[in-house]
Parts: structure tokens; sequence; C-alpha cells
């Protein structure tokens, strides 16, 4: 019997975690959309939710100390949790961005290429060495991204390039990672990582806020709901326990893939939810294709880099 209730608890975390993680993406996309609540300001979203997610941290880690603060000095922050809070604030930046022009379908279907460009940066940074066998599989990925992209109804090039450089930001927070901090003998768990690179992150932001979104939001007049805003910033938050939840739980295989899975009904939904989302067959084979081939791509990078 305690088997039995221990596997259910496994199955509800993954459960839980593969609900928050479509729910914060199609959220984001129905908050930032012009055609429903109609709030196209996605560096402001962004801020939103790394000013909450900061506040969050700080009183889970300080005062109510959930998690300890790890031993942080001035050089380590200086030249690793800054430089990957660039990295982090422009992933997020680019990749909500990316919702004010292309479908939550397609964005899925693109982020196919994150094992590809992650697995490039390591090499670039030394981390990883490229084989043969290896650059095939990226090419394979590769061309199930241009199938999909090529079936793409509604394709659209400033969209595919927000989210393409969101996913190569991301890549190097990744990497930077595992190179700054994970070589420092450093590790941080979500909430850790939220309570250091969250303000930083709020920081890198405001300049191009102050320049690009500031203006517009001064003269347009800004549908600014108090509680969808909560909501929407406390599921991202919770989005981000959960993972900590699943991977202490099952491990980062079992995340991987579970959101293979999300990634599957999160298409789905989003072509219910957002009628405008329409996908062709041509986006599915080069999807399943993509996905396959990105899955397959050296399964100890995956859980190396992507959770």
């Amino acid at each position: 019997m305690m088997i039995s209730r221990q596997l259910l608890l496994t199955y509800l975390y993954l459960l839980i975690y593969i609900c928050l993680s479509s729910g914060v993406i199609l959220f984001n996309k129905w908050v930032l959309s012009p055609k429903y609540f109609k709030f196209p300001f996605p560096i402001t979203l962004t801020m939103i939710h790394m000013s909450f997610s900061g506040v969050v941290a700080f009183f889970l880690v300080r005062v109510f100390k959930v998690v300890a603060p790890v031993k942080m000095t001035f050089q380590i922050y200086a030249t690793s949790v800054i430089p990957i809070s660039a990295f982090f604030a422009s992933s997020l930046w680019f990749g909500n961005t990316a919702y004010l022009y292309i479908s939550v379908a397609f964005i899925q279907m693109l982020k196919a290429l994150m094992p590809v460009a992650t697995f490039i940066m390591a090499v670039l940074c030394g981390t990883d060495k490229l084989r043969r066998d290896l650059f095939l599989n990226m090419v394979l990925v590769s061309v199930g991204v241009v199938v999909s992209s090529y079936g793409e109804i509604h394709f659209n090039v400033i969209g595919t390039l927000y989210q393409v450089t969101g996913i190569v930001a991301e890549a190097l927070r990744l990497v930077l990672t595992q190179v700054l901090l994970q070589k420092k003998g450093l590790t941080l768990n979500p909430i850790t990582s939220l309570y250091y690179i969250a303000p930083c992150s709020f920081i890198f932001l405001f300049g191009p806020w102050y320049l690009l979104e500031k203006p517009e939001m001064d003269i347009s007049p800004i549908q600014f709901n108090y509680w969808i805003f909560f909501s929407n910033a406390l599921s991202a938050f919770a989005l981000n326990i959960s993972i900590f939840l699943v991977i202490g739980r099952t491990g980062a295989v079992t995340v991987r893939v579970a959101g293979v899975l999300k990634d599957w009904i999160l298409i789905a939904l989003s072509t219910v939810i957002f009628p405008e989302s329409t996908i062709t067959s041509l986006n599915i084979i080069g999807y399943a294709v993509g996905n396959y081939y990105a899955f397959s791509f050296r399964r100890d990078i995956i859980c190396k880099w992507i959770l």
C-alpha cells in the first residue's frame, strides 16, 4: 500500500507540473494577445514576474528560512550571477514577445531547437565536444523545425526571430550556469535561483522597458487588473517550485519526458483555446521529427542542461 501511495504522489507531482507549465504558457499568451486581454507589453509582464518571484524568494529564504542561502561572495555575484541574470532576462523578454506574433503551438515547435542551441553553446564554451553523430542529430532536428515552419499557415518572421533569439539566450544561460556556478561548487535550486537572479534580471529589464514600453504605456490606455497579474505571477512562481519537487522526486529524465507530453498537450489545447492557432499536417510531421531527435539528442546532455 505504501508503494502505491508513493507512486500516486509521484504521478500527482507530474500532473501538477504539466498543468502549471501548460497553464503559464497559455496564461501569458492570453494576457499579451491583442485579441484577448490586450496587454501587449512583454517586458512589463516579465518584470512583474521577476519582482514577485524575487520578493517571495526573499521571504522564503530570509524570513521563513525554507531553504538556506548559498555562500555567495561579491566576486561570484559580479562574475557569475550578473551575466546569468542578463541572459535569463533576455530569454524571458524575447520569449514573451514572441507571443505577440506567433501561436503557442508554433512556439512549442520551435522549442525543439533548444537542445541543439544549448549543445552548440556548450561546444563554443569548451564544455563539450562536437562529433559526427551529434552533428547528424542536430541536422535532423533542424530539418524537422524547418518543415514545421514551412507548414505554418500564419508564419511571422519577426515572431520567429524573437523566439529563436530567446532560445539562444536561454541556451547561453544554461551553459553559463554550468560554467560559472557549478564549477565553483554552487548549486542553486529554483528558490535560491530566484532569490539571487530575479532582482538582477529586473534591473536588466528596466532599461529596455523604459526605452521601449514606458513611452507607449504613457499614451495608451492600459487594462491593468491586479488580480490577473497577481495570479499570473503566482502561477509562474509555482511552476518553478513544481519543477523542483518533481526533479527531487523523480529526476531530470522524468521531467524531460513529462515535458514532451506537456508540449503535445499544449499544442492541442492552444488550437482549442485560441482558434487562430491553426496547425497543419506539415506542422505535426516536422514537430514529430524534430522532437524525436531532440529528445534522443544525447540524453545525457538533455538531462544535464534542459529541465
